[in-house]
């Protein structure tokens, strides 16, 4: 009677074990069980039959009484995130939980209109002018830069004034003014001696200034290149064309070279001997031209809507030429007829039209730029 006692309760206790599991950790029925739904990827699996899945605009969400498992098969969409992610919400309203904004996570991303000012130093001047009319006959008559004279300058700091707008987060597109100012004619030129040489000639005046209205397009790179300096500057190239105003200033040619035209001791009385103190009035003159440019740099931001670019920049703004007036003046010498010569009492005048000067400006510059979007 013992053992037959001893045996029930055993096998009471090896029942009643899986029962109690089970209702502490219930078992939900196979994948294959009609308690399955999959909709678009998800696999929603409710252990009782009798309770209805739930929809919710076309899409099955599960109720209180569901268990939602995600097949795995299905993977998520990676999203490439750079630079230092805002956050928002707070603990109180959001259970201790933080959010990102993704449109608010490149605090780069350029975005909206903008205007912008800038400032630069001129690093490299490149261009020189040159005697158009050098091949007129005579022309060593006149002085001038029959040997390339290479612009000079003084302390040049090209300004810039942009209004644009950002087409795309990598897209920007603005109208811009750009001036020049203190570039000049080079202080003396190489004219000719009309025996198949060259003489220096000093050159006073011939100012320099260029104002170019620009339509530029600016690329950010940083899909190729990865932000630099911990992500705190975005790298971008860009190009421009437009038209350039450029205009030089009235100068003169002063050649203080005595040239010799005949031996006095063969002169006749009044014969010119001799020609000195050549003074050749350049007119000025304004051209339009066709300019372009080129950019490479770095943004970075600032607080309250400001962002700085630094850059490096080539432009080219095409032709400076006079007006071709030349207006030329010299002392003649006059044989006395007895192997002297003497100083003639009037200046000799002379009055040359379409005798151009010309030569082509371009320029490396290094700069900042502010720009504020709205």
């Amino acid at each position: 009677m013992k053992k037959f006692g001893i045996s029930a309760v055993l096998m009471g206790f090896v029942m009643a074990v899986p029962c109690g599991v089970g209702a502490v950790y219930p078992v939900y029925q196979n994948p294959n069980t009609p308690n399955q739904i999959v909709t678009n990827g998800r696999v929603l699996y409710y252990p009782n039959a009798g309770v209805q899945p739930v929809s919710q605009n076309g899409m099955i969400v599960p109720n209180q009484n569901q268990v939602v498992m995600v097949n795995p098969n299905v993977a998520a969409s990676p999203t490439r995130i750079t630079g230092a992610l805002p956050r928002v919400g707070s603990n109180a309203t959001a259970a201790g939980r933080q959010y990102y904004q993704p449109a608010d996570y490149d605090r780069l991303a350029d975005s909206g209109l903008y205007i912008g000012f800038s400032v630069a130093y001129n690093m490299s001047l490149m261009g020189s002018m040159s005697a158009d009319y050098a091949g007129e006959a005579k022309s060593f008559a006149v002085p001038g830069a029959f040997q390339e004279a290479d612009f000079r300058s003084d302390t040049v700091l090209p300004l810039q004034v942009s209004v644009g707008a950002s087409i795309n987060n990598d897209i920007r597109v603005d109208f811009s003014f750009l001036r020049y100012s203190g570039l000049g004619y080079a202080e003396n030129v190489q004219t000719a001696d009309g025996a198949g040489g060259f003489v220096t000639a000093r050159v006073n005046g011939g100012a320099i200034t260029a104002n170019a209205t620009l339509l530029n397009v600016y690329y950010n790179i940083d899909s190729y290149t990865g932000y630099v300096a911990g992500g705190s500057l975005r790298p971008y190239v860009g190009a421009g064309v437009g038209l350039s105003l450029n205009t030089i200033a009235d100068y003169v040619v002063v050649d203080n070279t005595f040239y010799s035209e005949m031996d006095p001791a063969y002169a006749e009385p009044g014969d010119l001997t001799g020609v000195s103190d050549i003074y050749a009035y350049h007119n000025g003159g304004t051209t339009e031209q066709l300019a372009f440019m080129l950019e490479g740099g770095v943004t970075t931001e600032l607080s309250g809507g400001l962002k700085m670019d630094f850059f490096v920049r080539y432009a080219n703004l095409g032709r400076v030429k006079t007006s071709g007036s030349i207006v030329m003046s010299q002392t003649e010498w006059l044989g006395d007829g007895a192997g002297g010569e003497y100083e003639a009492p009037y200046d000799s005048v002379y009055h040359y039209t379409d005798w151009y000067e010309s030569g082509r400006l371009g320029m490396v510059d290094v700069g900042a730029r502010l720009r504020l979007q709205f």
